[in-house]
């Protein structure tokens, strides 16, 4: 069951890879589609936040790759809470919902849901 909480991760780094790649290439069309009005500081902003995403995106599959069962259940820990947390603050962007706004919280709802089952299915396995 570890193995579903390892794919989860996959699947996820993949789409925070997309992200990141999104960010630091084409900030301002990013801010677009999430309804934000551009800026060079935000703009800028954007790029850094990419930046990082690279490095969760690297962590998320090396974790899911080659960590042991004890790094990957606390590595699907933490993303169950921050995917749920990057759906909520993505539907508080200080703009009007968009259909980017909104399917971008969809997926951080949906990973977050992701990793909660995994995670659920392992305890509920484990108490067999």
């Amino acid at each position: 069951m570890i193995k579903n909480i390892r794919n989860v991760l996959r699947a996820g780094s993949l789409v925070f890879g997309l992200s990141a790649i999104a960010l630091v290439a084409a900030p301002t069309l990013f801010n677009e589609l999430l309804g934000l009005s551009s800026s060079v500081e935000l703009e800028w902003s954007m790029r850094m936040t990419g930046v990082t995403l690279v490095a969760l995106a690297g962590n998320m599959f090396s974790h899911a790759s080659k960590g042991s069962d004890a790094s990957v259940l606390l590595t699907g820990r933490v993303m169950a809470v921050s995917a749920f947390g990057l759906g909520v603050l993505t539907l508080l962007i200080p703009a009007a919902f968009t259909w980017f706004s909104i399917l971008y919280a969809v997926i951080g709802f949906g990973f977050s849901a992701g990793y909660v089952v995994a995670l659920f299915s392992l305890r509920a396995k484990s108490r067999i």
